[in-house]
């Protein structure tokens, strides 16, 4: 979670809320990001979980070049992409849509058995009003349980799973759609703090308990999540960029602006199993 002040030598980092996020200037995204840079990037990240990016024209090469900076990147298990490119996958949401990427509040591909660190989405197009992305602290609505909470959920796990048929048009998914089981409560592999892990896209149940008990406590837990107070809210504008850790965070599209469009493109870097 952020904590403290952080001196950074070529970067300038503004909190948008003490719990979560953070907007990014002194950096040009279309030029290489040299390991000095990244190291400044990455302290942020992990302090503030969610950083964005103003005025980033960047091209969809320099798009992937950022990205791998972090890793391999993700192929998404269905979703269209551009240029030939499984790894830049398609946000686009306009008139014509009957859904919205991301309109629910979750974890994005968890039901992967290593599920993405994190993804870089730079908005292309936005409507003249509305269309924002809210981002959630994982790390927050953990240490918000009781202890008792804590202590039941410590051990259990769920299964998540996805089914993606119809859910990208006549898009034909690259694989079957995946399902896994993981924590309820993960350790981040960087922080090392417990992160509450389940969502109300992708969890199904938690293996554990009954169906009746999984049931009761996913609802809570799916609410639990939605607490403003772990919140902060993104208003995009055109060339902007969010990089999020998907690991302890969740996120939701607001799908508010119809009938106009928004379009972009996002990048995911491939995770690892949770522990």
């Amino acid at each position: 979670m952020p904590s403290g002040q952080v001196s950074y030598k070529q970067i300038e980092v503004e909190p948008l809320t003490p719990t979560i996020g953070a907007l990014v200037s002194g950096v040009d995204l279309t030029q290489p990001v040299d390991d000095a840079l990244l190291s400044e990037i990455h302290t942020a990240w992990m302090a503030h979980l969610v950083l964005f990016f103003r005025a980033q024209p960047m091209s969809p090469d320099q798009h992937l070049a950022f990205g791998r900076r972090f890793g391999e990147l993700h192929i998404h298990p269905a979703a269209p992409y551009a240029q030939d490119t499984p790894e830049l996958m398609v946000i686009h949401t306009d008139k014509d849509s009957f859904r919205n990427n991301g309109e629910r509040w979750h974890s994005d591909v968890s039901a992967d058995e290593e599920p993405p660190m994190g993804s870089l989405l730079h908005i292309h197009q936005v409507p003249s009003r509305g269309g924002d992305t809210s981002w959630s602290n994982m790390y927050a609505a953990y240490e918000a349980l009781s202890p008792t909470m804590q202590t039941l959920l410590d051990p259990l796990t769920a299964l998540h799973a996805s089914d993606y048929s119809g859910q990208y048009g006549d898009h034909q998914p690259q694989r079957e759609s995946p399902q896994a089981n993981h924590p309820v409560v993960r350790t981040h592999p960087v922080t090392k703090q417990k992160v509450l892990f389940v969502n109300e896209v992708f969890t199904r149940r938690i293996n554990e308990l009954s169906r009746e008990e999984s049931r009761a406590v996913l609802d809570f837990l799916f609410d639990h999540v939605k607490n403003i107070n772990f919140q902060c809210r993104f208003q995009w504008e055109a060339d902007s960029v969010a990089l999020w850790d998907n690991r302890c965070t969740q996120h939701m599209a607001v799908w508010d602006y119809y009938p106009e469009s928004r379009s972009g493109i996002r990048v995911t870097i491939r995770g690892d199993r949770p522990f």
